[in-house]
């Protein structure tokens, strides 16, 4: 089944490769500062707020607690998709945009500056998880709204090209937020950091919001949603109108999505968990090792662009979803190998693989739903997928303890994630839009 009509509105237009690189690195702005506040999260989810934030001399149940306060904040998620995709898809995704990534910005400070468990007992965790929803809620937003702009500006036959740049703020944000943290642990004690050297990336998010709001302030609105606009063709209720006629292109959407986010997460905020607290390698070991993963995955992602925009993007979905399959038991057995060179060799492999259908994601799921919906279901796909996503950490580490403390479990995790990405990419070209020049 697919979604039946004429030409997009929009796609008649003649969009420059000047116009549509100037919105994708504009996107790409605001999602490197998206991904670098939740990153930082997951980060100090795996080496900080255990300590900070919860009261628990079991080291696997304080891991636990805050593995599940950054998945209440991915539970958030689908929520602000809704609110922000209405938004989208009907004031536009310009303005949607700018109100997200304040939010994010803001938000990130704020949690640099929470006191402590030991400082106001309770009230510290409780705060946190506040924090969490809220900053969940923005995201929510973001991604789905900066994928959707980019594709709208971009010429059909490159939009897989363009929609794999704001996917490479994903290892920006990795780069930033993990780059933060490895520089606190070198140059501060282990006392000071877990003092106060942890807020410092926090609190590092409002100068960079001004950034991100400077160049997102430059960016017009998508041609495709002011031709909506001109022509009175806006949806009105685009929640219920979505969830009518496109709730399965919304689970292939989510499914697509979820290796990309999933398996991220269980690549880094577990393996780093696992890393220092089982395996008991250095925390600077395996911040490194996600720094250098994150640094891999830029090309990757370019590549994957490159391969989609030639072969289509879906096939690039099911490619990357085996090949990463392939390659998830080897991976975990170089970050076991209890050798540096190995260790990150093997986080870089993980991640570099499932990198692939990360970079063509994007593409599809814009192209499982018509514009006048297309932010508000992309929203959905994408945070289903998020929300799903976020507590993979918190699961692996249960699965783990249960098998006394052995990789293999989260190994499997990954397999399972790969595979059920790469069926999405089978189904996905059934149910995508039809539009004229554009290689699902």
């Amino acid at each position: 089944m697919t979604h039946t009509g004429t030409l997009e509105a929009g796609a008649t237009r003649q969009i420059s490769d000047k116009e549509a690189t100037k919105v994708a690195i504009g996107a790409l702005i605001g999602t490197a500062m998206e991904w670098y506040d939740f990153f930082l999260f997951s980060a100090a989810a795996a080496l900080v707020f255990n300590i900070q934030f919860f009261d628990s001399q079991n080291a696997t149940a304080a891991a636990m607690a805050a593995f599940a306060t950054f998945g209440v904040g991915l539970v958030a998620r689908p929520i602000g998709g809704m609110i922000f995709g209405v938004m989208g898809d009907k004031i536009g995704r310009r303005k949607t945009l700018m109100v997200t990534i304040v939010g994010i910005g803001v938000i990130t400070g704020l949690i640099g500056l929470l006191p402590t468990y030991a400082a106001i007992g309770i009230a510290a965790p409780i705060l946190l998880v506040l924090l969490r929803i809220a900053q969940g809620l923005f995201v929510g937003g973001e991604w789905s709204g900066a994928m959707t702009i980019v594709v709208e500006n971009a010429p059909l036959h490159r939009r897989a090209r363009y929609a794999a740049l704001p996917q490479i703020g994903s290892p920006i944000g990795t780069i930033l937020s993990s780059g933060g943290f490895f520089l606190m642990t070198v140059f501060l004690s282990q006392e000071s950091f877990d003092a106060w050297g942890w807020r410092i990336p926090f609190l590092a998010a409002i100068p960079m919001l001004l950034v991100a709001l400077y160049i997102r302030s430059r960016l017009d609105e998508s041609p495709v949603f002011k031709e909506l606009m001109e022509k009175g063709e806006t949806e009105k209720a685009p929640i219920r109108t979505t969830l009518k006629e496109s709730w399965k292109h919304i689970i292939i959407g989510m499914a697509a999505g979820m290796l990309g986010i999933g398996g991220f997460y269980l690549v880094t905020a577990f393996v780093v968990w696992y890393g220092v607290n089982v395996l008991e390698y250095e925390r600077s070991l395996m911040l490194l090792g996600g720094i250098i993963a994150a640094v891999v995955e830029i090309p990757v992602l370019i590549l994957g662009g490159r391969l989609g925009e030639r072969f289509g993007s879906s096939k690039v979905i099911t490619y990357g979803g085996i090949f990463s399959a392939i390659i998830a038991w080897p991976a975990f057995l170089l970050i076991d190998s209890g050798n540096d060179v190995l260790v990150i060799a093997g986080m870089t492999l993980a991640v570099a693989a499932l990198s692939l259908p990360y970079a063509a994601s994007g593409t599809v799921l814009t192209g499982l739903f018509p514009a006048k919906t297309r932010y508000t279901g992309v929203g959905f796909a994408q945070n289903t997928a998020g929300m799903i996503s976020g507590f993979i950490p918190l699961a692996a580490t249960a699965l783990v303890a249960a098998a006394s403390n052995h990789w293999w479990p989260a190994a499997a995790m990954l397999i399972f994630l790969s595979l059920f990405t790469a069926v999405a990419g089978v189904i996905a070209p059934r149910l995508s839009v039809d539009l004229p020049g554009f290689k699902h």
